[in-house]
């Protein structure tokens, strides 16, 4: 099986699972991220057949649904490359990328070793970033049952992955625990680009919510 035709196959798998997923991490989640990844891994002149598979791949089985095991997504997709005759290399390489590619909290630095990491970890957290980043984390606040915001309870930067894969503090704090960090943290130029407009966004965002719960809109 040539390369397109293992990305045609992976397209239409992932479809298959996550299409109707309620949490933001859906179907159309996965194809802004490739569609992001192609466009970043383009101008950075990067592997685009180990972009693609990546980006389409590495949320196929997210820890966030899976009791926090991180090590679902990356075995779901090595299965997967392994059913469609991907070489070893290329396998070895995406499940690095999934391992790598999660934001694991403020206090957590990052460890993408590849170009090709970068792309697709930009491309996801610019997804995670702007108007659709903002529906997004409140889709997935309402899918976890937690409140929209709580003036009582701040913001938590955490120290470790631990603890940020037990956070469970209102929607609006996610903003200062993880969005409004990204657009610092992305590897790329390409991408640091692309996340300055999205990042303002959120920022004129807040300020409008904050306003409207005290009633001064």
């Amino acid at each position: 099986m040539n390369q397109q035709s293992i990305l045609n196959k992976t397209v239409e798998h992932v479809k298959k699972t996550l299409s109707g997923e309620g949490s933001g991490h859906d179907w159309w989640h996965i194809y802004r991220v490739w569609q992001n990844a192609r466009e970043i891994g383009v101008r950075e002149k990067a592997d685009m057949f180990v972009v693609e598979l990546a980006a389409l791949l590495h949320d196929i089985a997210d820890w966030k649904f899976h009791g926090g095991d991180d090590s679902k997504g990356p075995k779901a997709a090595r299965e997967w490359m392994i059913s469609c005759g991907v070489d070893e290399i290329t396998i070895q390489h995406v499940c690095e990328i999934i391992s790598e590619i999660s934001f694991k909290g403020a206090g957590v630095a990052s460890k993408i070793n590849t170009k090709e990491g970068m792309v697709v970890q930009d491309a996801d957290r610019l997804d995670a970033i702007g108007a659709i980043g903002i529906a997004r984390t409140f889709a997935y606040g309402g899918h976890k049952g937690r409140e929209m915001y709580n003036p009582e309870i701040k913001p938590e930067q955490h120290d470790t992955f631990d603890q940020y894969k037990k956070n469970s503090g209102p929607t609006v704090n996610h903003f200062y625990e993880k969005l409004l960090l990204l657009k610092d943290r992305m590897n790329t130029r390409s991408a640091r680009e692309l996340a300055e407009s999205r990042h303002r966004f959120m920022e004129e965002f807040l300020v409008r919510f904050y306003a409207e719960w005290e009633g001064r809109q």
